[in-house]
């Protein structure tokens, strides 16, 4: 059975790559800077659930773009969550915070502060970016 992506995960982000477990995708929301990276395995909702190989992988891949990201956006912190109330398949969100963000020091869920989507250009532009940070 070939992976796909939550239909809610693909409406709300875009693709940046593939890794060897992952597909890392970019949140459509200009507000934060915000990676999430989905394992690429089906019917898996929790972290528990992947086998011990897949779940190293994933654990390397979210550090990896953790990092770069990081380097990257130069943020303040790093938030990273896999809570998955709203969309099931598994999922982790690699979130770049700073002091001065429209949330901050609030966790960005339920903060009040409404997502704005990138234009058609930019998200293309940060996409590209992402990619050849991540590749």
């Amino acid at each position: 059975m070939a992976f796909e992506l939550h239909p809610q995960l693909a409406k709300d982000c875009a693709h940046i790559c593939d890794l060897k477990a992952c597909r890392v995708l970019l949140m459509n929301n200009s507000q934060f800077p915000w990676l999430i990276l989905v394992p690429m395995r089906d019917g898996v909702r929790e972290i528990s659930e992947l086998g011990e190989t897949d779940y190293q992988t994933v654990m390397q891949e979210v550090r990896f773009c953790t990092a770069q990201f990081l380097a990257h956006t130069n943020a303040h912190k790093m938030n990273i969550a896999a809570l998955g109330n709203m969309v099931p398949q598994l999922h982790i969100h690699v979130i770049a915070r700073f002091e001065n963000d429209a949330a901050w020091p609030n966790p960005i869920w339920n903060s009040g502060v409404a997502g704005a989507p990138y234009s058609e250009n930019v998200l293309a532009a940060k996409t590209s970016e992402i990619h050849a940070l991540l590749t």
